[in-house]
């Protein structure tokens, strides 16, 4: 769906959710109004009923032993129900809303993560997203400080601390991270982003690009501060013929960061847009 074919209704409530305090966001709630945008009749209560459906035979595990926890997620969620990474069509942007994951039961590291996270706490265990570099993790904890690493998109498999270097070895990151609270809990609103910035990646590459102006729409009312997300707003905008529009998001970007080291580009995007239409201020 374009920004033109998004009801008013979908913007009001997606920008009320994202001017939310970071406590009160629910990642359920805004992984399906990311996903409405592209499906404006999901059902929500089908989304919230699968999920409760997977929790039930899991409510039993929360005072297990977090090693059986972890079997019993990768059991239920990987096995039986066959949730599983697209590795045919990884780039597939329905990869990436919580509805078609349930529906077809494949999807990149952080829509299956959000299937086991939003499952693991219906079922009363303690689990949350992990935003590791270049790949999304979930985290299980309990008693003693103890927990572990669970990679949905292979199977629920837990990984050791071998295993985690390894994938920091392969996107280029100093092992030394880990020490430095890597593996914390992610906070909802980054989660989200980084979901709407493989929305952005995908869109990108099909050449979507009202679709693209949808989420770049959506990343700036979670992250206003965004200035990778301003600034492409606004070039996308003077490609796809809103210059007024453009002109707004490209001078709010000189003007809050006058020394980028991409202002020069920029200005000469404004350059091209010309002078406003007069009429247009009337």
């Amino acid at each position: 769906m374009t920004r033109s074919q998004v009801p008013w209704r979908a913007e009001l409530e997606f920008s009320d959710f994202a001017a939310q305090e970071d406590e009160d966001l629910d990642l359920l709630t805004g992984a399906l109004l990311i996903a409405r945008d592209a499906r404006p009749s999901l059902s929500w209560q089908s989304v919230e009923k699968t999920l409760d459906d997977l929790a039930r035979p899991l409510v039993t595990l929360a005072d297990a032993r977090l090693s059986d926890q972890a079997e019993a997620l990768a059991l239920e969620l990987s096995e039986r129900f066959g949730l599983s990474g697209n590795h045919e069509d990884y780039h597939d942007p329905d990869n990436s809303f919580i509805d078609q994951v349930l529906t077809r039961r494949v999807g990149i590291p952080i829509s299956l993560s959000l299937v086991y996270v939003e499952v693991a706490q219906r079922a009363g265990l303690q689990a949350s997203g992990v935003g590791f570099p270049g790949h999304f993790l979930v985290r299980l904890d309990g008693a003693d400080d103890e927990h572990l690493i669970l990679d949905p998109f292979s199977g629920g498999r837990v990984l050791d601390l071998r295993d985690l270097e390894q994938m920091l070895d392969r996107v280029g990151w100093p092992r030394r991270v880990l020490e430095q609270g890597l593996l914390d809990p992610s906070p909802l609103r980054l989660i989200l982003a980084r979901m709407l910035t493989n929305l952005r990646s995908v869109y990108l590459k099909r050449g979507e690009l009202p679709r693209l102006l949808v989420v770049l729409d959506r990343l700036l009312a979670l992250i206003p501060d965004s200035k990778e997300a301003l600034r492409d707003r606004g070039i996308l905008n003077a490609e796809l013929g809103a210059p007024e529009a453009a002109r707004a998001d490209l001078h709010e970007y000189l003007r809050r960061w006058p020394d980028a080291d991409d202002s020069d580009v920029v200005r000469r995007v404004l350059g091209r847009l010309g002078k406003p239409d007069q009429r247009s201020l009337n």
